[in-house]
Parts: structure tokens; sequence; C-alpha cells
């Protein structure tokens, strides 16, 4: 039998599924890739090959109860009905908050989940629905060992000064400092980017993961310096419907004057900004592209996001006491040749240069010249999280051995 990895990526109402076939030593292989969408209503079922055709396809009505459990537990008996000579091995899961004691993906235990549900209040938007899926298959499939691979773990590089907020010293100890987030994404393109550039990769690079969450990343010899997420992914570069950095200040005059609960507040930050915000028509770039030459405040949306995003590179250049290379990565990133010829044009001062030819057809360098170069390389968190999953079982299983 060949032992498979189950990687799974749990929204409010998605559950996001890979399949890869782990035998040997060699690159996880992905075989199928799908979604179940939304859950808790008129659910909707799809899964691909690794190529990308159609496999299998299934819909719900809107009255039926089918959410995360009814779905994870669909998944697990339609794999077995297509398993053709495979077992499951593990089940790898994409966490957001990995916090302080997390610098590394983990075997899931009591210990584990316990600890996890306590950063529930640092990612309130993300880290139930990563948890739900944990606990359904400790529930339902017990003997499954899980892995929980962490969006914060790879930022646990970064110095003491790069993570702190100028903020009183009893409220680092309760955990509220940077911890950076998009990691999976960053590691996945601090490991590749030596098959692109190997002497790049040992130099000064800063990632742009641009999509509906969005945020930047400086890296230095592949490690992590700085990033521009904080202490929770609602910091930083505008994003689809998140506002990115806001004065402090903002949130009293939300809460004081304009009479908002915290969890109106928090709404309104998370759901109500960002590209959709500014725009009060969509957070998605392909809509507000097809919109900006005739309406003003797409326009607005689109410049906006792409001074923040130029203004913060500039920050983590000084981070990184200069820059050699520039890598546009995610949805946006990978697909939107507008914003990035927007971005790399806003840093001729820092000597990138267009290559126009080569950013139409995506790369993967869309620079020209002696400058510092730019670079289009898709990301593949789910491949990441397949590699630690494989890891931490291969540990395990060693560890068990000895």
């Amino acid at each position: 039998m060949i032992p498979v990895l189950i990687v799974l990526n749990a929204g409010s109402s998605s559950l996001k599924f890979q399949l890869f076939d782990i035998e040997g030593d060699v690159e996880p292989r992905l075989v199928w890739k799908g979604l179940y969408e939304g859950l808790g209503g008129a659910a909707h079922f799809i899964v691909r090959h690794a190529g990308g055709a159609d496999l299998d396809e299934m819909s719900w009505t809107s009255g039926a109860e089918f959410g995360h459990e009814e779905a994870l537990m669909h998944l697990i008996s339609w794999l077995r009905q297509h398993q053709e000579r495979r077992t499951l091995a593990a089940i790898g899961h994409r966490v957001v908050h990995g916090g302080q004691a997390f610098s590394a993906p983990v075997l899931v235990d009591d210990h584990v989940v316990q600890a996890l549900e306590k950063l529930v209040p640092l990612a309130p938007l993300h880290q139930p629905h990563n948890l739900e899926p944990i606990r359904i298959v400790r529930r339902r499939l017990p003997g499954v060992p899980q892995v929980a691979c962490f969006d914060t773990a790879f930022h646990q590089t970064q110095s003491d000064i790069a993570s702190l907020f100028a903020l009183p010293r009893e409220m680092r100890e309760r955990g509220v400092r940077r911890y950076g987030f998009h990691g999976l994404s960053y590691d996945y393109v601090s490991s590749v980017l030596k098959d692109y550039d190997p002497r790049l990769a040992e130099g000064r690079v800063i990632v742009a993961h641009l999509g509906n969450g969005a945020s930047l990343c400086a890296l230095k010899g592949g490690v992590s310096i700085t990033t521009t997420m904080g202490f929770s992914a609602l910091d930083g570069l505008p994003m689809g419907t998140r506002c990115g950095a806001v004065d402090a200040g903002v949130i009293f005059y939300m809460l004081r004057e304009m009479k908002l609960t915290p969890e109106e507040a928090e709404r309104v930050l998370y759901t109500k900004s960002g590209l959709l915000g500014v725009s009060g028509l969509s957070n998605d770039m392909r809509v507000l592209r097809s919109k900006a030459t005739t309406d003003v405040d797409a326009r607005r949306a689109i410049d906006l996001f792409v001074y923040r995003i130029t203004r913060e590179i500039g920050s983590l250049m000084a981070a990184l006491g200069g820059v050699d290379g520039l890598v546009f990565t995610a949805g946006i990133g990978e697909n939107d040749t507008a914003t990035r010829a927007e971005v790399v044009g806003c840093l001729a001062w820092a000597g990138l240069a267009l290559d126009e030819a080569a950013n139409r057809t995506g790369g993967p360098r869309i620079s020209s010249g002696s400058g510092p170069t730019a670079w289009v390389i898709p990301t593949n968190e789910e491949l990441v999280i397949a590699r630690q999953t494989r890891t931490v079982l291969n540990a395990t299983r060693a560890k068990l051995a000895s």
C-alpha cells in the first residue's frame, strides 16, 4: 500500500484539501486536490486530479445540515472508494497561530490542542476554524496521526527587537508581540528560490505575498528578518477586506464616537475594509482593474494598495540594509501583471527595472538591468504542510522504534 497524507485548510464555511503520496524519500507528490464550500448551507464538493482535470463533483441542498464534520467524513469515505492501493498515514493541518510556544510543526495531542485553544483570542477569525477539523478527526478517527503546521513558525527567527511593540512589559508577557503570518508561503518561496537564482537565495530578498490576505517578508539567506503583519493577520498592508495597519486611535473613535461594540468594530476592520472598503465595490482585484478607468473609487483602492506595498518595501529594505531581489507570489502577485508593473515602477529609485514582455508572460524573472531582480514564483503552502507532516511523522516513528 502507498502511504498518503491529507492536507487540510479549513475556513468558516469551506474546507480545502489535497492528497499527497509520500512513498519513499522523494518530494511528496500531489494526487488530488479539492474543496468543500458553502458548508452550513448549500454545500458543494469538487475534486480534481493534480493536473487540474475534474474528477468528481457533488452538491447538497441548503436544507441539509452539512458542516465541517459531514464534509470531512464524506471526504474520508470518498477517498476510501478511490484509494487505489493507498492508505492514510496522517493528516496535516494549516493552523494560523502557533504563538510563542510552537516554532515548528508538532504532532497533535491533548496538550497541543489545549495550547492552541488558548491562542484563539490572538486570531479569533482564523484559529477556531483551523482547530475544528482537528477536533473532528480526534473524535471520529482517533487512530490517525495529525500534525499542526503554523503560519507563525517561520518568523520565529526574527530578533527580539523586531518582534517588540513599545508597550508595557506585562503586555508582552501576556503574548502581545509581533508574530507575523503567511509563514507557510514564505517557507515555500525560501525553499525553492535557489532553483531560480542560487546567489539570490543567499542574499537579501523581499517576498510580496499578495492575495486576499497580503503581507511582505524580508529574508536574509532564506531566513525571516521582519514582516509587515504583526500581532494579528489584520496588520500591515491593506488586503481584500482587512484594513492593514491603522492608527489605534481609530479604534477608540469607533468605540466612543461611533458607539460600535468591540465585535462590530472588529467586523468592520476584518470584513468591510481594505480594497472592498475603499472602493465600495469589491475585494477582488480583477473586478477593480476592470472598473478602474471609469470608477474613481476603484482606482483609489488600487493606488492605495500599490502605495502601501511600495512604502512598506522601503521599510523592509531598511531592515535588510538593502535589497537584492523582490519576489511576487499568491493570487494577485502571481496573476496581476498591472500590480506587479506598478510596484516595480514605483521602485525605480532602488534600481529595479521592469522587463515588460517577461512581466506579461509571468516571468519567472520580470526585471531587466543590473539592479535588484524581480521574480514571479507561485507559492505552494500545501506542499510545505505535506513536507512538514511527513517529517514529523517520520521523527515520531523513529522515536518509537528506538
